[in-house]
């Protein structure tokens, strides 16, 4: 029997991200989630060596890198129609809940087991995902970022909720990591060298 997840994954690279927005470069949603995984990563790297805590790193990166993968069979919803209203919302993570359930289904039954804990929210795992979350808005905060540095001022907007949306979090991580590495995404190639 031949099992479809993988194939599925792979199709993660034609979903485009920020459909109702003028891009100057486009991000597909495998881009995306590769730099989420980084960042997931680099946030539980901070709040152990920095804050003394014992975080799963490996884990909090596989959670990142899966984390919009339900897109593939929702589409890639724009931020205001998502969170237009409660009854939106609620409709839309009922929609993310089928479709991750959809996509498990794809793998082998003794497989599923290891893909659902990053999938679906464990208690124990409460704080890997809110590095996660974290992360994501970090992400978005990189291209509109790049995207003004590419003079598109499309996102300017956007960039300024972001700044505000990662600042209500109140979490250290995220603050040093805009501290330590955000800076550098303004900065040309040469610069960086």
């Amino acid at each position: 029997m031949n099992y479809h997840f993988f194939a599925m994954m792979s199709r993660m690279k034609y979903i485009e991200r920020w459909s109702l927005m003028r891009n100057s470069v486009n991000e597909n949603i495998s881009e995306h989630s590769l730099e989420v995984a980084m960042i997931t990563h680099a946030l539980a790297v901070i709040s152990n060596v920095r804050m003394g805590n014992s975080l799963n790193v490996e884990k909090a990166a596989l959670i990142g890198m899966y984390h919009d993968c339900t897109e593939i069979i929702t589409g890639d919803l724009p931020t205001p129609v998502k969170y237009h209203n409660t009854q939106l919302q609620e409709a839309f993570l009922q929609m993310e809940e089928l479709a991750a359930n959809r996509l498990l289904d794809l793998l082998p039954a003794d497989m599923k087991g290891a893909y659902e804990s990053v999938f679906f929210q464990a208690e124990e795992d409460e704080y890997l995902w809110k590095l996660k979350k974290a992360a994501d808005k970090l992400s978005a905060l990189v291209k509109c970022i790049e995207e003004r540095k590419a003079g598109n001022s499309e996102f300017a907007k956007a960039e300024k909720a972001l700044w505000q949306a990662v600042s209500d979090m109140h979490l250290r991580e995220a603050e040093i990591f805009i501290e330590l590495f955000l800076p550098s995404y303004s900065l040309t190639l040469d610069e960086l060298s």
